[in-house]
């Protein structure tokens, strides 16, 4: 099966630091971030077009939103984001007391409850001081998790009863019992420990045989996990280091979008790895992905 796989690289825009790509089925195009670049992005496959807002500050995610347009994580503000005016209008504010802080990853639940990742802005050396929180659609916040490091990846088992989480500086993809209709989480534990040469865990998403691919941050691969039994199934490499994140998509959510990051590469990094910050599509992998969910508010 491995033998039919390609990496090649779609967009290429070369971000200081990819991340958070969705696939929207309705426009079938890849929507993703530029964190440090400050900018929203949405690539057209069809005609290879990118079109892109500029956020005020770091932003962390933007997922669609039912009621239309995008829900962004931009500084430590929830936005609104209109996308054929480019206006950005700020819904709520986390972390008021901690300003050293940022939304990271974020991602909608099955029923339409946004989850998002706050962590400590990379010049500020503190640890543990992010946490995960919820936004229903009446904009109710809630807080799940605290004492976290890099919150980073998240999804949902096909039955919606198991939460995936990643804190990259854990090392570990964890789990916990999930209550769809309250978002509690509870009973945590490992699935996975990263092992030696896989780097720190990131992103990632689920396919519809219930197994997780994990974007490897400093290791260039997307490594395929059971959750069940733990073990890593397959690894698919890329031609840079800082892989970031990754979502389905393509006409039958059997295409697997991965993007990256070359923020903290050295001039010799470079060299090797001009295709940093672009975002790569791999096909011929035999499995599917899920359409994203869409925040209910």
């Amino acid at each position: 099966m491995m033998s039919s796989v390609k990496v090649e690289t779609v967009v290429k825009v070369g971000a200081l630091i990819g991340e958070g790509p969705v696939w929207e089925e309705s426009e079938q195009t890849l929507l993703f971030v530029d964190i440090a670049g400050q900018k929203i992005h949405r690539w057209s496959p069809t005609t290879n077009q990118i079109n892109s807002v500029e956020t005020s500050d770091m932003v962390g995610f933007a997922v669609p939103r039912r009621s239309g347009g995008y829900i962004a994580g931009v500084g430590r503000s929830i936005v609104a984001v209109d996308w054929p005016t480019q206006a950005m209008t700020s819904l709520l504010e986390v972390d008021g007391d901690k300003p050293n802080n940022r939304l990271n990853d974020g991602k909608v639940d099955p029923i339409g409850r946004l989850l998002a990742g706050r962590e400590v802005r990379p010049a500020v050396l503190e640890r543990q001081q992010g946490s995960l929180f919820s936004v229903t659609s009446d904009l109710t916040v809630s807080k799940h998790l605290s004492q976290v490091d890099i919150s980073n990846g998240m999804d949902w088992s096909l039955d919606q009863k198991t939460f995936f989480y990643i804190d990259s500086l854990a090392l570990t993809v964890d789990a916990f019992d999930y209550d769809l209709t309250t978002g509690h989480l509870g009973n945590r534990r490992v699935v996975y420990r990263m092992e030696e040469g896989e780097g720190f865990p990131d992103g990632m998403t689920l396919d519809l045989e219930g197994r997780l691919w994990v974007a490897c941050y400093n290791a260039g691969r997307v490594i395929n996990i059971d959750p069940t039994t733990g073990v890593r199934l397959r690894s698919v490499s890329f031609p840079v280091t800082k892989i970031t994140s990754c979502c389905f998509g393509g006409l039958d959510f059997s295409d697997l979008y991965v993007t990256s990051s070359s923020l903290g590469l050295d001039q010799s990094e470079m060299t090797y790895q001009v295709e940093a910050g672009h975002t790569f599509r791999v096909t011929g992998l035999g499995v599917k992905g899920r359409p994203p969910c869409v925040f209910s508010g």
